[in-house]
């Protein structure tokens, strides 16, 4: 054994008959494993080619329109943001989304009003922990948790528990700016978890700040429902600008050396135990 330990780089991925559950989810996870590649080796042509960073459009669920601003933007996936929208809307959002996956919010629905968007074709859904457990059962989408930044550590390490493919961090509010508090948030979020993880983007973003949530370890961004062509190609541009491959941030490597005897004090492991994180 190599005694080198990377839980993320290990992300489970759900098969179904003919192909991935779920477009983007599918997308996500590759994104992920790139991003948590080995350490210390060349980019493979894969890494230098993916994106750095997913970018989801999110839909406000009343406007038509929006959601055709969306598809011409060719946004990785669209995501319904309104609590309780209508059969009849999605069904109008997908026919006006074309090929770009689209997902919903679930909160708040019945196990039996998630499959009716199930049937329609949405490519997954988005619930939080009060949901019904019957939607992690459902296996004709993808699966995301939303969760808020102050959630239990221990809870937080239960998610991995729950066959879910993604999480995302909501933050709430109407805050126009990337916290210090928010990057440190994503980043323990990205140490704790084994599924990729997203976050809702506030209602502006610089590319710095969009530089150091992908340095924090986050896979893919949701935009705020309403927003124009430009600001999606504006965010779109800065994605293209973030680095590929690799960030070397996935989770701890847990090194454990061999002891060539028995006979030592422990003291070296004590130290190494200090300078476990890097």
């Amino acid at each position: 054994s190599s005694g080198f330990v990377n839980r993320r780089s290990s992300v489970r991925i759900r098969p179904l008959a003919g192909g991935s559950v779920s477009k983007f989810l599918d997308k996500l996870q590759r994104v992920s494993r790139v991003s948590s590649g080995p350490i210390g080796f060349h980019a493979s042509a894969a890494q230098s080619n993916s994106s750095g960073m997913l970018l989801v459009a999110g839909l406000s669920g009343s406007l038509v329109k929006e959601t055709r601003i969306a598809a011409d933007a060719s946004v990785d996936a669209a995501l319904v943001l309104k609590e309780g929208v209508s059969v009849k809307a999605v069904k109008q959002m997908m026919e006006a989304v074309g090929g770009v996956p689209l997902g919903v919010l679930v909160k708040g629905m019945s196990a039996d009003e998630m499959g009716e968007f199930v049937g329609l074709g949405c490519d997954f859904v988005v619930f939080d922990i009060k949901s019904p457990s019957a939607v992690l059962h459902n296996e004709e989408a993808g699966r995301i948790l939303a969760t808020e930044p102050s959630l239990d550590m221990g809870l937080l390490r239960a998610v991995n528990s729950l066959d879910v493919d993604g999480v995302l961090i909501h933050v709430g509010g109407e805050q126009s700016f990337v916290s210090v508090e928010q990057l440190l948030v994503c980043r323990r979020f990205v140490e704790l978890l084994e599924a990729p993880v997203m976050m809702a983007l506030p209602s502006s973003v610089t590319g710095a700040e969009l530089a150091g949530i992908w340095q924090a370890g986050v896979d893919g961004v949701v935009a705020p429902p309403l927003q124009s062509a430009e600001s999606l190609a504006d965010l779109q541009e800065m994605i293209g600008k973030l680095p590929r491959g690799s960030r070397g941030r996935r989770a701890k490597l847990d090194v454990r050396l061999p002891h060539l005897g028995g006979g030592g004090d422990g003291g070296e492991d004590e130290e190494a135990d200090d300078d476990e994180d890097i």
